[in-house]
């Protein structure tokens, strides 16, 4: 039975399913061997490959549902069983008698495995050596290859070597190592070949050569041969196994036919032959051996095996010759690195610290550009796009974070507005240090215009077949074509990726410590708070007493004895008493304060007018001339505790009124919800979407260098007897009231103009 090649399934390969082609499934074989899909119990064959008459003098009836048992010789038998006990690929190939219906026996190698979808398979193929080699000659065949490769080739030189030496052993008419780039191409970096063949070496071929599934089956399969690119392919029988009711997965086959798209690609390259061997880097796919032979070529298993064992030996060796290569800037960077995480270690802002030293921000990453975003903040180093759209940018680059990091060195063909500054930021490298607090650091490369020879013209061509499809139609042409490109910077390299990555681990590291060093001193601080307003409480209840006494004793001494002293002792005793009050108010203060930190908080919905009439009223019951143009929110709900903030209220109405010498004085009272025209300082609370109380008076106001010390306990900007006394502790106790629920003030004053309290309440509200 031979199945079209141009057909899989009954389905043609067109241009809208190139990529699903389901090349690990072809349920078809190269005819240069036998496939048979076993049951391991019985050892039944369930499925044959159609070839078997010619190779075996089977035909495909006579095998199904017979045993292997059948075929083959004790010894065979054996050396089968034991491979299914142990580890497949340390055993094959196996070599196995099989006797013929003619009584004869011939020798092939079998090679067995378990399928992906958990079948075992048995490939048979002829065997064409009269001799196996043996270990020694194996590693004759090996040793000078491997003395070569330990000589301190660089990794160019490696690559030359491998190609020279697989293709003394396989006589192939061309070798090339082929290094695939990090969007899927790739590049013939080595060439051996014959001499009046034309050079690839060089030239790069388009990701679309070798689509992602074909990829991913050169990485699960070190060595592939096509020993003839004009084959039949050989059909299974039946196309489906019993088993499971659907086509084997042949992924591990080294006989699976060959892709329709591939072997017309290979035709038109005037290649007979091809043998391809991986070369894995930390078990990705990183090149391939490409072996390319003008007409027919079979090699015996052996010699594949040692062609596998030489790209193995280069896959372990690339490691070393790549970080080799690029160990001096490696280290260059590790410290440009360290001394860069120092500076932020000892700094106390880490933003500030990133953006302090220009050169060492860009060499980093050899950038020309670096911005640095904190919240709303946004520093620019060298040459960047506009704050504006970098902010644009990395609204965008957010969604695309992968843990934490993105880099690209094409920005504008994934984010179109970048066309615009391409010669800016062509090349993009962020990463996140901080979510909740949305701080990023961001590094550019500008476009640089390449040349690129391609082995032909890249794109595939489109053609509609008999049937009215459009196929894909690989190209016929491999001579050189140049392209160039645009929208792209120079790449980044995997040490810079590298050592950006852990300049982010430094960094969130150095934040954690702080963040842990930062705890333990607030732990500190607290205790030592809460011992603090222990004492305070227990000193000022304690001395309330024995001032209590020397008021009284002094009142008595007035009632008693004040015809008895001269006019000097009466006001010295009248001074005595009039400080024993103010000591009693200044004791009274620092109770009140000490208590704040000790109460629980109420909090309730509260009435924001109402809470205001009551503060007014209590401040009426001690003021004498309560005249002021008072302005007051209506309909406006807040969360609190009812006391404590009718105490914000009368503290700061009290001050309004105390201390304004106008004629007419005014008071307007309110809450905002972003930042008010009339304001002095953009505060962050503005720009939180939570209310903010103000406080806004017309009075004598505050010098600007005094509006840091107004809320310290006892502090009094003028002296006693002036604008109606008092202890210097009411701003103090205001402040602790916020702080309590979870808010903040500050204040802005024009001096003899007037003054204006902000805070916020957690928990607030507006109705």
């Amino acid at each position: 039975m031979i199945i079209p090649l141009n057909y899989i399934f009954d389905q043609p390969i067109t241009l809208t399913n190139c990529d699903l082609e389901p090349i690990h499934i072809p349920n078809a074989i190269q005819p240069h061997g036998i496939l048979l899909v076993f049951d391991p119990e019985h050892w039944q064959i369930l499925q044959v490959s159609d070839n078997t008459e010619s190779l075996l003098g089977y035909s495909p009836d006579e095998l199904l549902n017979t045993s292997l048992a059948d075929l083959f010789d004790s010894e065979s038998q054996t050396a089968i069983s034991r491979c299914l006990l142990g580890d497949f690929e340390a055993v094959n190939p196996l070599t196995l008698n099989l006797v013929n219906p003619q009584k004869e026996t011939i020798v092939f190698y079998g090679i067995v495995h378990r399928s992906p979808d958990n079948l075992l398979i048995l490939e048979l193929e002829t065997s064409t050596l009269d001799t196996p080699y043996d270990l020694f000659q194996f590693y004759q065949l090996t040793r000078h290859t491997l003395t070569k490769i330990q000589s301190g080739l660089s990794l160019l030189g490696l690559c030359q070597l491998i190609a020279e030496e697989i293709r003394k052993v396989i006589e192939f008419d061309r070798v090339m190592v082929y290094r695939f780039d990090r969007d899927g191409s790739g590049e013939v970096i080595a060439e051996n070949k014959r001499s009046d063949l034309t050079s690839y070496l060089g030239l790069h071929f388009p990701d679309s050569d070798i689509p992602k599934q074909a990829k991913e089956l050169y990485r699960l399969n070190k060595i592939r041969l096509i020993p003839n690119i004009n084959y039949q392919q050989a059909a299974l029988i039946p196309s489906d196994c019993p088993l499971t009711n659907t086509s084997p997965d042949l992924t591990f086959s080294v006989l699976r036919s060959v892709s329709p798209i591939h072997i017309e690609y290979l035709k038109n390259m005037n290649i007979g032959a091809s043998m391809s061997i991986s070369i894995l880097k930390n078990n990705q796919l990183w090149g391939l051996i490409a072996c390319h032979h003008n007409t027919p070529k079979d090699l015996p298993y052996q010699t594949r095996t040692l062609c596998e064992f030489i790209g193995q030996i280069m896959s372990l060796e690339l490691s070393n010759k790549e970080e080799h290569e690029n160990l001096d800037d490696e280290i260059r960077l590790k410290n440009l690195q360290s001394d860069f995480v120092e500076s932020i270690y000892q700094a106390e802002d880490f933003v500030e610290a990133v953006g302090r030293d220009r050169e060492r921000l860009l060499n980093l990453a050899n950038a020309t550009g670096a911005a640095i975003i904190s919240n709303e903040l946004v520093m620019l180093f060298g040459k960047t796009p506009s704050e504006k759209d970098i902010i644009q940018l990395i609204d965008w680059v957010v969604p695309h974070l992968e843990n934490n990091f993105y880099y690209t060195d094409s920005l504008p063909k994934i984010y179109p507005p970048a066309v615009e500054f391409k010669d800016l930021a062509c090349g993009l490298m962020v990463v996140s240090i901080t979510k909740m607090q949305q701080n990023f650091i961001l590094w550019f490369r500008p476009e640089v215009i390449q040349t690129v020879d391609w082995a032909g013209n890249p794109n595939k061509q489109e053609k509609i077949d008999e049937e009215g499809n459009l196929r894909l139609s690989p190209r016929k042409s491999f001579e050189k074509w140049q392209e160039i490109v645009q929208f792209k910077s120079l790449p980044w390299q995997p040490n810079e990726i590298g050592g950006i990555v852990e300049l982010r681990s430094s960094i969130v590291g150095i934040i954690l410590k702080k963040a842990d060093d930062l705890a333990l001193i607030n732990e500190q601080l607290q205790r030592s708070n809460n011992e603090l307003d222990a004492f305070a409480y227990i000193a000022s209840h304690d001395l309330k007493e024995p001032l209590r006494g020397i008021h009284n004793y002094s009142s008595f001494l007035l009632d008693d004895y004040q015809d008895k002293l001269d006019e000097d002792g009466v006001k010295k005793l009248n001074t005595l008493m009039e400080l024993t009050k103010r000591m009693e108010n200044l004791i009274n203060a620092l109770l009140d304060f000490s208590r704040l930190s000790r109460a629980e908080l109420n909090r309730t919905d509260l009435d924001l007018k109402k809470i205001i009439t009551n503060a007014i009223d209590l401040i009426k019951i001690t003021t004498s001339d309560f005249k002021i143009e008072l302005q007051i929110p209506e309909n406006i709900q807040i969360q609190g505790d009812r006391v404590l903030t009718e105490e914000i209220f009368v503290n700061l109405i009290s001050n309004a009124i105390k201390y304004n010498d106008k004629p007419e004085k005014r008071l307007e009272i309110g809450l905002v919800m972003e930042k008010p025209d009339w304001t002095l300082v953009d505060h962050p609370c503005f720009h939180q979407n939570i209310p903010v109380f103000y406080v806004k008076d017309n009075g004598i106001g505050i010098k600007e260098k005094h509006l840091d010390t107004i809320f310290r306990i006892f502090k009094r900007l003028h002296a006693q007897n002036k604008y109606g006394g008092g202890t210097g502790a009411g701003l103090t106790i205001v402040k602790k009231i916020v702080e309590r629920h979870g808010g903040q003030i500050w204040a802005e004053s024009k001096y003899q103009e007037g003054t204006t309290f902000y805070f916020t309440l957690s928990g607030q509200h507006e109705k």
